[in-house]
């Protein structure tokens, strides 16, 4: 895979975590500054960590699935891809807000940066780059350079979500899994179209 593919496929992994970081900019106010990198770092180290379990998963069960492991990361791509699209088309700007508000149990808080509620949404919104690390693991991908430079774009990505959050308001979190869906497809995409016309 080539590294704009890889680039990529990190700003379509970080797309759920930048609209949970809109969301956070929105509710917290003049506030943002005080958690902004709190929250970024949780979500890009559970961007890196993800992809390096489903790797091993991946690796794992390569030999099982050897002679068709282009079709399954074409498949598994598509799938978060369609997934993505999907649920920003279903889910309202009152439930995507609501994401964010009621991560912390039996109470709504008023810090969107609360610890158990970055958490809980870090893993929430990584759970798709375990699925991209058991394509990589298929593809024969470096797994410490893809999950790293996945890792900080989502850092970066969720630092930018906040300001613009905080600034803009709902109008980037419609279109964010929209643009995130279809890249992983496009990727998929061309995974499965290299190795036809290779083989």
């Amino acid at each position: 895979m080539d590294y704009l593919s890889l680039m990529l496929i990190a700003v379509a992994l970080s797309m759920d975590a930048f609209a949970v970081a809109v969301s956070s900019g929105m509710i917290c106010g003049k506030r943002y500054r005080a958690g902004m990198f709190k929250l970024a770092g949780f979500f890009g180290f559970f961007q890196f960590l993800m992809p390096v379990i489903g790797y091993f998963l991946g690796k794992s069960v390569y030999g099982f699935i050897r002679d068709v492991d282009h079709w399954v990361a074409f498949a598994l791509l598509a799938f978060i891809g369609v997934k993505m699209i999907l649920e920003t088309i279903r889910e309202s700007r009152e439930e995507r807000e609501a994401k964010a508000k009621q991560a912390c149990a039996g109470r709504e808080p008023k810090d969107p940066f609360c610890t158990k509620t970055l958490f809980i949404m870090a893993i929430a919104t990584s759970i798709d780059a375990l699925a991209v690390g058991i394509t990589f693991a298929l593809t024969d991908e470096n797994i410490w350079v893809s999950s790293c430079t996945i890792g900080v774009v989502t850092f970066v990505i969720s630092t930018l979500g906040v300001l613009l959050g905080n600034s803009v308001g709902v109008v980037l979190k419609k279109s964010a899994g929209i643009i995130g869906g279809a890249i992983l497809i496009g990727i998929g995409l061309k995974i499965l179209i290299e190795h036809l016309a290779g083989g």
